[in-house]
C-alpha cells in the first residue's frame, strides 16, 4: 500500500521547467530577465551589432493592395450601393495616399541594406530592424531582403493577433510579452530611426527615444529622421512646444525632416558613413 502511494505522488519539477510558475506574478523578474538575455544571445550569435530602426503604421498598405481596394469598392458604388460605401471610400482613397510610405519606406530599406553590403560585404554591419508586423514594418523588412540582406522583427504579444511579417530573417524574428523590454532592444543597437508616419504606438516609440537621446540616457548617438513632413508638422507642432517653453530650441536639433528615400539615404550614409570609413562595425558595451 506504501508503494503504491508513493506512485499517486506528482513527480517533482525542475523549478526553471514549471510553465505554471514561469506564468505566475512571482516569476515576472525571471520573465523579464529572459526578454533581455535571449535577444542577446540571438543578437550576438547573428554577429548583428548595429541598427537602423523603422518605425511606423501598421495599417498602411503596399500600393497595389491599396489600389485594389478602391478599384473593388468604386466597382461596387457603380452598382448602387454608393451610398453606404461612401465612408469605405473616403478611406480606401486614404489608403492609397498613405501606401505611398510602404513604398518609401520599403526603397529606403533596400537602400541601406545594399550600402551596408557594399561596404561590409558580410552584411552585418548595419540591419534594419522593425516591430516585425505589418505596414511600415513589413516594408522595411521586405526592402532588406529585396537587397539581399538580412533583417529584424521585434514583435509584441497582444490581444488582437499580430503575426510576424514573412520578409524577417529566420532567427531574428522575436517576440515580447513586455513593451519596455522590446523598446530596449529596440534602441540598444541603433545607430539610427526612422519614423514613418503612424499613431498612438508609434509616437510612444518616437517620443521613447526623442527623450532617451535628449536626456543622454541611451549611451551613444542616433541620427532621428522624421519622414513626411507634412504629416509630422500637422500632428505635432514643434514650434509650440518651444514657444511654451516646454522643449528648448536646441531640442529640435535631435530630429530632421525628411521627404524622400534618397533625401534620408544621404544623411543617413554622410552621418553612419564616419563609422563605416573604420571597415568595421563598433562594438556596444552589451556584447
Amino acid at each position: 500500500m506504501a508503494t503504491d502511494a508513493k506512485l499517486d505522488q506528482p513527480a517533482i519539477q525542475l523549478a526553471y521547467r514549471d510553465l505554471r510558475f514561469l506564468e505566475s506574478a512571482d516569476a515576472r523578474a525571471l520573465r523579464i530577465l529572459s526578454e533581455y538575455l535571449s535577444p542577446m544571445a540571438q543578437l550576438r550569435r547573428a554577429g548583428v551589432q548595429n541598427t537602423v530602426v523603422f518605425f511606423g503604421s501598421a495599417r498602411i498598405l503596399p500600393r497595389d493592395v491599396a489600389l485594389q481596394n478602391l478599384r473593388d469598392l468604386e466597382s461596387q458604388s457603380k452598382q448602387g450601393l454608393a451610398g453606404p460605401l461612401q465612408a469605405e471610400l473616403e478611406r480606401a482613397r486614404m489608403g492609397l495616399q498613405m501606401s505611398r510610405y510602404y513604398e518609401e519606406a520599403r526603397e529606403l530599406a533596400r537602400m541601406v541594406t545594399a550600402w551596408s553590403i557594399k561596404v561590409h560585404r558580410n552584411s552585418r554591419y548595419l540591419v534594419v530592424c522593425s516591430g516585425g508586423g505589418p505596414g511600415i514594418m513589413e516594408a522595411a523588412n521586405r526592402g532588406a531582403s529585396e537587397a539581399g540582406g538580412r533583417s529584424i522583427g521585434l514583435n509584441i504579444k497582444l490581444p488582437m493577433e499580430q503575426k510576424p511579417n514573412p520578409y524577417i530573417t529566420p532567427g531574428l524574428s522575436m517576440l515580447f510579452r513586455y513593451f519596455f523590454m522590446r523598446k530596449l532592444w529596440f534602441a540598444q543597437p541603433a545607430k539610427a530611426l526612422l519614423v514613418f508616419p503612424g499613431g498612438f504606438g508609434t509616437l510612444d516609440e518616437m517620443c521613447e527615444f526623442l527623450t532617451l537621446t535628449q536626456t543622454r540616457k541611451i549611451g551613444h548617438r542616433i541620427t532621428i529622421l522624421l519622414y513626411g513632413s507634412k504629416f509630422w508638422k500637422r500632428v505635432i507642432n514643434f514650434g509650440w512646444l518651444v514657444e511654451s517653453g516646454t522643449i528648448s530650441k536646441d531640442d529640435l536639433k535631435l530630429i530632421r525632416f525628411v521627404d524622400s528615400p534618397h533625401e534620408a539615404f544621404r544623411i543617413l550614409k554622410d552621418e553612419l558613413g564616419r563609422t563605416v570609413s573604420a571597415r568595421r562595425a563598433v562594438k556596444h558595451p552589451f556584447f
